[in-house]
């Protein structure tokens, strides 16, 4: 699995015209899953996203995670995090894993958010989404189960 986190003063995602889900202070999540994830690359990521330390403390620093300063989650689906470009100027994603597959182990990994006490809003799987955020900073990270960065 690969998530995207963009560290946000606030965030909404629109299907139709109509806001499916916003968040003010928080973390935007975009997340891809692939063919071959289970359900210990769930646990990992979610593990790693409550506990990375990228939101300001008293004195402006990255020094503190979601739950210190009760913010809320933003998880929109995006297949399109496993392309490939290595061929071609067309990208492929046939590493990303097939919506049935997908569609579970987003479910999975907001449940398990939930479970955890945060807060957490959600586009619309599969939808054609449009996506309005304030990236606070700018930060924004990459994580992936597979290589544990």
């Amino acid at each position: 699995m690969r998530l995207v986190l963009q560290r946000v003063k606030k965030a909404s995602v629109f299907v139709d015209n109509r806001v499916v889900g916003e968040i003010g202070l928080g973390l935007l999540v975009l997340l891809g899953v692939e063919q071959n994830d289970d359900k210990e690359d769930v646990l990992w990521l979610v593990k790693k996203l409550l506990g990375i330390r990228v939101l300001s403390d008293e004195n402006g620093k990255m020094n503190l995670s979601l739950k210190q300063v009760n913010g809320s989650v933003l998880v929109v689906s995006q297949f399109t995090l496993h392309a490939s470009t290595k061929k071609g100027n067309r990208p492929s994603y046939m590493n990303a894993a097939e919506p049935k597959k997908a569609n579970e182990f987003y479910e999975e990994f907001i449940l398990q958010i939930k479970n955890e006490g945060v807060q957490v809003q959600t586009g619309v799987f599969g939808a054609n989404m449009q996506v309005e955020l304030i990236n606070d900073g700018p930060v924004t990270i990459v994580l992936d189960s597979k290589n544990k960065e």
